[in-house]
C-alpha cells in the first residue's frame, strides 16, 4: 500500500521554509520562532502547534489598514512541521537575508513573525490612481512565502535605462528599491491588461526583481484608495 505513495512522502527538513511540490509550503516550527500565516491556509501539521487568529501584533498593524490593504493573518507557534497551501496556487519561498520585498497582500502566504512589516504607499502612482496604491512591505533576516496563480517568472530589472512593464493584475511582488511609475496606453487598450477603458501598466526601473504570475486576477489586487 505504501509503495505507490512513496514519491509523495515529505523529504527531510533542510530549511525553515521549503516547498513540498510546487503547491504546498513546509515550515519547520520551533518554540520561540513564530510564524504569521494566512488564515485558513493550514492543510496539515505534525507535532504540537498552536494557532492564534488576529494576534495583537496584527491588530496593531491593522490600525494602518484604513486603505483596505492587508490579509487576515494568524500566529502559529510551537514545535513540529506545518504545511500550508492556498487553493492549489504555486508557492514561492524567499529567504530575505536582510533585504526587503513589497508584496500584494493577496499573494502573501506566510512569513517569520520577527520580520519587520507594514502597509506602505507605492510611490510614483498617485496621479494614476487618485491617492495612490498600497502594498505590504516585509524586511529583515528571515523567510517569506508567496503564492502565484501558475508558475511565476522573476524578472531581473538589472540597472540599465530600460523599464520593465507589468500588468498590475499579474503583479505578485517586487524589490521596494525599484522606481515605479504608471503608464497609460490608449492605442493598445484592447490588447494589454484588463479593466474598464484604457490599458494601464506599472513601469519598474533600477536594480531589483519583479515577480509576475501568468494569470490576471480581477479582484483588484493593488487596491486603489482615495
Amino acid at each position: 500500500m505504501n509503495q505507490p505513495l512513496a514519491g509523495f512522502a515529505p523529504a527531510p527538513v533542510s530549511a525553515r521554509m521549503e516547498n513540498h511540490g510546487s503547491h504546498m509550503l513546509k515550515v519547520a516550527m520551533q518554540t520561540g520562532n513564530d510564524l504569521f500565516a494566512r488564515v485558513g491556509s493550514m492543510v496539515a501539521y505534525e507535532g504540537f502547534i498552536q494557532y492564534e487568529p488576529n494576534p495583537p501584533a496584527v491588530r496593531q498593524i491593522a490600525r494602518d489598514w484604513i486603505t483596505g490593504e492587508g490579509a487576515p493573518l494568524m500566529k502559529c507557534s510551537g514545535d513540529g512541521l506545518l504545511y500550508l497551501a492556498d487553493y492549489g496556487s504555486n508557492v514561492v519561498v524567499i529567504n530575505l537575508g536582510g533585504d526587503a520585498i513589497s508584496v500584494n497582500a493577496t499573494n502573501l502566504l506566510a512569513f517569520d513573525a520577527h520580520l519587520q512589516w507594514g502597509v506602505e504607499r507605492v510611490k510614483g502612482l498617485a496621479k494614476f490612481a487618485g491617492q495612490g496604491l498600497w502594498n505590504t512591505k516585509i524586511s529583515g533576516q528571515g523567510w517569506v512565502a508567496l503564492t502565484s496563480r501558475g508558475e511565476p517568472i522573476v524578472v531581473d530589472c538589472g540597472g540599465g535605462e530600460d523599464e520593465t512593464y507589468v500588468d498590475p493584475d499579474a503583479l505578485v511582488a517586487w524589490s521596494p528599491n525599484l522606481k515605479v511609475k504608471g503608464k497609460r496606453s490608449f492605442k493598445a487598450q484592447s490588447l494589454i491588461g484588463r479593466g474598464s477603458g484604457e490599458a494601464y501598466q506599472m513601469a519598474f526601473s533600477g536594480q531589483g526583481i519583479v515577480v509576475v504570475q501568468p494569470s490576471e486576477d480581477s479582484t483588484d489586487r493593488l487596491r486603489i484608495r482615495g
